[in-house]
């Protein structure tokens, strides 16, 4: 991602990723949290599957589009089924998105293992740094836990940690060929049928339809489910996993910043030293010290197309 574009990809991803609360804000009162799921991401599959049509987009192979689905489960349907239902059942948003901090971290060592990444000392320190952030960003809402914290509500966070991170990684070990609308349409009839079971098993299907719940749906289906998940995919298929997924240590620093500006949330001053640690992980952890000279006989990306590696299991050539 060398273009002067995509450099503005990961701080854009981070942003729209953060406002993710913002849906799930209004809509929680409103609505049960599968049932919700379900259609969010029924009509972000509609709405891929009309700009499929409308640009031509390529068809995905049975095989391509049965893994799509099954990454689908996992990096929408698991992930977010997960989180949205422990903070219904009452777990602290603090104590979620710090288990869901963990993520970085588990997605590092899984692509070390599945992938074959190399991930270096700096790596490693940056992502214990940023780790730190998080959980110091995070410390004014760990204070008053409450009794949503139960073994049911953690271990649904703990599944969703783990959802996101291995949907991410089959993401990168088989998804990064293929068109991008279509593999993402098929993500989401997965995400669909998953959260479509779970409402009909656990919940009365109930939804108070009004302005909030309206504007919750919108926001989450053109900002999050396709916006932020495009750029995300978009990163997964040109950069160094464990990279990509030090990023989601920014995700609190910003959510609490935003909340502090449309909520009138308070920002205490031990929240500002934890968005600085964290930055500076995420700084150690995404570092490219200096520009790799180009070798014999190996063949020089061109412009604005990213250098994919012929090699199975891994992406572009690591810059850092």
């Amino acid at each position: 991602m060398t273009s002067s574009p995509k450099r503005l990809i990961p701080a854009t991803f981070v942003l729209l990723w953060a406002t993710g609360f913002i849906g799930a804000r209004y809509a929680m009162p409103w609505a049960e949290p599968f049932t919700f799921l379900a259609v969010r991401f029924v009509l972000a599959f509609l709405l891929l599957g009309a700009l499929m049509l409308a640009l031509g987009s390529a068809r995905l192979s049975r095989r391509a589009a049965l893994h799509a689905v099954l990454i689908g489960m996992l990096l929408h349907g698991v992930y977010l089924g997960g989180v949205f239902w422990a903070i219904h059942q009452g777990l602290p948003a603090g104590l979620s998105a710090l288990i869901a901090g963990l993520q970085p971290l588990v997605t590092a060592v899984l692509a070390g293992k599945l992938l074959g990444e190399e991930i270096k000392p700096r790596h490693w320190v940056g992502l214990a740094i940023g780790f730190v952030g998080v959980v110091i960003v995070l410390s004014p809402k760990l204070g008053a836990l409450g009794g949503g914290v139960t073994w049911q509500t953690l271990t649904a966070s703990v599944i969703a940690m783990a959802g996101i991170s291995a949907g991410t990684i089959w993401q990168k070990r088989v998804g990064t060929t293929g068109d991008l609308v279509s593999g993402t349409f098929w993500q989401y009839v997965g995400a669909a049928v998953v959260m479509a079971v779970a409402s009909m098993i656990f919940e009365t299907q109930a939804m108070t339809v009004n302005g909030e719940l309206v504007f919750a749906m919108a926001w989450l289906v053109f900002v999050l489910s396709i916006g932020a998940i495009f750029l995300l995919l978009v990163m997964i298929r040109d950069g160094a996993m464990s990279k990509v997924a030090s990023l989601f240590y920014l995700v609190p620093a910003v959510t609490a910043l935003i909340a502090w500006a449309l909520f009138g949330e308070q920002l205490s001053a031990i929240q500002l030293v934890g968005m600085a640690i964290a930055t500076l992980g995420v700084g150690l952890a995404t570092a490219q010290p200096g520009r790799a000279t180009a070798q014999p006989g190996r063949a020089t990306a061109q412009p604005g197309r990213p250098q994919l590696s012929s090699e199975p299991g891994r992406g572009p050539r690591d810059s850092g």
